[in-house]
């Protein structure tokens, strides 16, 4: 998964796991870390920019919600 978009979180998630184990182990020569590492935190950063646009999502759905509401003359939820 190197150079390769990630194909869901779940996939990214599990191959950073993945990632971390590799490193933990100590068996991970100078160059394959390095490689580990810039994988890792480019899957990250991927990882944090869908955790984003899921988040405005749902912000978007609870302003959609609270619009509906409102329009029905209902009192917003606490």
């Amino acid at each position: 998964m190197s150079s390769e978009q990630p194909t869901s979180y779940e996939a990214a998630s599990a191959r950073i796991e993945e990632i971390v184990r590799r490193l933990d182990s100590g068996e991970a020569g100078l160059r394959e870390t390095l490689e580990l590492v810039a994988e890792g935190r480019r899957l990250v950063e991927w990882c944090a920019g869908e955790l984003e646009a899921v988040g405005r999502g749902l912000e978007e759905l609870r302003l959609e919600e609270l619009v509906a509401r409102l329009e029905r003359g209902e009192a917003p939820e606490r």
